[in-house]
């Protein structure tokens, strides 16, 4: 700024001198030199003036690279949470008992080495109780599911954190988004230590208890609850820089469908949630019939334990029940919200998410249905925790498409 006003004061000062040699008679091509010299300093100083505006950081551009950045975040966690749900569904996630940041992430190479990680594998409850025969071509395939596991889970953090370094530095971020990436690649960090503080329950041994050796179903619902809670906030953070906000009337029925949306986007994250249960209980394989668990709607069993309160995360069948009833809770709220929301005037990408939500329902009820009726297959199973993720997905876009403008 200094230097563009002593440019101008210079301008202006040659003009007055040009004027005065223009009166004298004494040299009118000095005159004319100076005035298309200041004229051209001033075009050079506004075009570098524009320049420095558009390169202002963060910016459109900038925001919308950072938003596809956190989406694919986001599909990389969608990644690492299905492969956990195969590791778990083929008993695969205690098959590497040691836990190395960088040294494990080579596998064994010889023959010596599978040996060797074979003989540490069979020091373990779940060898001894459950897989006693087992050869060593099948542990290669139980060692490699998990080993890809947790090779994902440091590739998603490789994801979050390098790009962080990068946009940090480049000023993509201004002060908001700075917490957010922070606390995004902490929970990056949490997520890791809580996936070894969950391995390491099942390979403890536990000789007051009777039943098959597995990972606390506790630590395995907060290991997954941690995972979504992480996949959520990448890509409502995505979405929220890459879709423009609609500026819309608003209204009390608005304010009710926001609300509506809310909730309902709270109890498929539960519903989710309460699918780690089934899966650390293997809740999925006492009652295989529906609508009637059994002959009856309310099983005996659904209160067998004591205190009452630890039915509903200890008692196979109240887990499994309680799943159900969340499940069709969720699919209850969500053909609500579809037709609350036509009888609105609302854009036509947030009635388009809004009809994708209600459909994946419908098609996540028929998953889960088929994958109790036929015994929880592996293929079948996966797959229906896939489509709780994408139903968790659209649940989000909804919230993003319905989203105040901000001020």
């Amino acid at each position: 700024m200094l230097l563009s006003s002593a440019r101008t004061a210079i301008f202006y000062g040659c003009r007055n001198s040009g004027k005065g040699f223009q009166h004298s008679g004494r040299s009118p091509q000095l005159r004319q030199w100076l005035v298309k010299r200041g004229q051209s300093t001033i075009t050079v100083e506004a075009v570098a003036s524009s320049a420095r505006a558009a390169a202002t950081v963060p910016n459109a551009a900038t925001n919308r690279i950072v938003g596809r950045w956190l989406l694919g975040c986001s599909g990389l966690v969608v990644g690492a949470i299905v492969l956990g749900g195969v590791t778990r569904l083929t008993e695969s996630g205690l098959s590497m008992v040691d836990w190395h940041l960088v040294r494990e992430m080579k596998p064994p190479q010889s023959q010596a080495e599978w040996e060797a990680e074979f003989s540490k594998y069979q020091q373990f409850p779940e060898f001894k109780i459950m897989n006693h025969d087992m050869t060593l071509p099948e542990f290669k395939f139980i060692f490699y599911m998990e080993w890809g596991h947790r090779m994902w889970g440091r590739l998603v953090g490789l994801a979050y954190i390098l790009p962080t370094v990068y946009f940090w530095r480049k000023g993509y971020f201004n002060r908001s988004m700075k917490g957010k990436v922070l606390g995004l690649c902490g929970f990056v960090f949490f997520q890791g230590l809580l996936g070894w503080y969950m391995v390491k329950s099942g390979l403890e041994e536990k000789p007051e208890s009777h039943d098959i050796p597995r990972v606390s179903q506790y630590r395995l619902s907060a290991h997954l609850g941690s995972a979504l809670l992480l996949y959520c906030a990448s890509l409502w953070t995505g979405l929220t820089l890459l879709l423009p906000a609609y500026k819309l009337t608003e209204t009390k029925r608005l304010l009710q469908l926001r609300r509506y949306a809310k909730g309902t986007g709270g109890l498929v994250f539960l519903t989710a949630l309460s699918g780690a249960f089934v899966a650390g209980l293997d809740a999925g394989l006492v009652y295989n019939s529906f609508p009637k668990m059994g002959e009856r709607w309310i099983p005996d069993d659904l209160l067998a334990f004591s205190p009452t309160l630890k039915n509903f995360f200890e008692n196979p069948t109240t887990v499994q029940f309680d799943h159900r009833i969340l499940a069709i809770s969720s699919l209850t709220a969500i053909t609500g919200l579809y037709l609350f929301s036509r009888r609105m005037v609302l854009p036509r990408r947030a009635k388009i998410a809004i009809s994708l939500l209600a459909a994946m329902a419908y098609g996540q009820v028929a998953l889960g249905i088929s994958t109790l009726l036929l015994y929880v297959p592996t293929q079948l199973a996966a797959t229906h925790q896939s489509g709780s993720v994408a139903l968790l997905s659209l649940a989000i876009w909804v919230l993003a498409e319905l989203r105040k403008m901000p001020k």
